[in-house]
């Protein structure tokens, strides 16, 4: 009898990054990711790091029913998803949006369901650095208007953050997901990361969409982005107001928030690009992996 070979899994091409204190990553996602792939880990409240793929002049999604997801903008790349399911892999929780869960009809926030072949390796990463089973998926609603039979609610453990009145709407079973209330009228960004840290994650992915992104980075509370550049151009007009990175917010001249690079990446004609935001002072942080 005869071992089966393991998937193979894409190659990404480090170009450039800043010196890292260790790494998450060994063996086959060490060699497949091409960097070592730590974060500092926040003392006050949980390290939130986006990821997200954007055209050459910033379009995230061709928001259309057909086209809604980061899927028709990376040309469902499969390099990108597997940084994707590497990132996944290293979080405690995944957070998206309402948006962004009814866009994924049949999808479901785990690292094997965006990547396969790597499923078996960040299986056995997140064993080895004690994490759950699966990251928590946590579904930002403001109206708990969804649908509790979505695959996204049970494929892993589920947390629905909502309003007072989204939660009265919302209509869980008995074995569904864990609903808490955020706000009144919207989801406060302040009270939705108080919620995550008390519930003991420590690195949590944001996937989207822009709208929810943009009122985390209303209040400062995004820590790294992860942003894979696909080589086209959307475009956008009135008939077509496609979205951007960051939705619902517009800072001033002077008030917008500078970020810095930490790493450089290629594959193929996709960049991978780390930022970390450049705050100027700095938060006791602990540096893991």
């Amino acid at each position: 009898m005869t071992d089966v070979a393991a998937p193979a899994l894409p190659r990404i091409e480090h170009l450039w990054g800043e010196p890292a204190f260790g790494s998450a990553l060994a063996g086959r996602l060490a060699d497949a990711y091409g960097a070592p792939l730590s974060f500092a880990r926040r003392s006050d409240r949980p390290t939130i790091v986006a990821n997200f793929v954007s055209t050459l002049d910033g379009v995230v999604s061709y928001a259309t029913p057909e086209a809604a997801g980061g899927g028709e903008i990376s040309g469902f790349f499969g390099p990108d998803r597997f940084v994707m399911s590497v990132l996944r892999g290293v979080a405690d929780a995944v957070l998206i949006g309402a948006g962004t869960l009814r866009a994924g009809a049949g999808e479901a926030w785990t690292p094997e369901y965006i990547f396969p072949p790597a499923a078996s390796d960040v299986a056995a990463m997140r064993r080895r650095l004690g994490l759950a089973l699966q990251p928590t998926t946590v579904v930002v609603s403001a109206s708990g208007q969804l649908d509790p039979t979505h695959p996204g609610l049970s494929a892993a453990p589920a947390l629905v953050v909502t309003t007072h009145e989204g939660r009265e709407r919302f209509d869980s079973a008995p074995a569904g997901p864990d609903v808490v209330d955020a706000g009144v009228g919207r989801v406060d960004p302040d009270a939705l990361v108080s919620e995550l840290s008390r519930r003991g994650f420590g690195l949590v992915l944001c996937e989207g969409g822009p709208h929810l992104l943009g009122s985390l980075l209303e209040r400062d509370l995004v820590d790294e982005l992860f942003l894979t550049v696909a080589p086209q151009i959307a475009g956008r007009s009135h008939h077509a107001p496609r979205l951007a990175l960051a939705e619902g917010i517009a800072f001033s001249v002077g008030d917008a928030p500078w970020w810095r690079v930490v790493s450089l990446a290629r594959s193929g004609e996709h960049l991978f690009l780390r930022y970390r935001r450049d705050r100027g002072t700095h938060h006791e942080m602990e540096a893991r992996p």
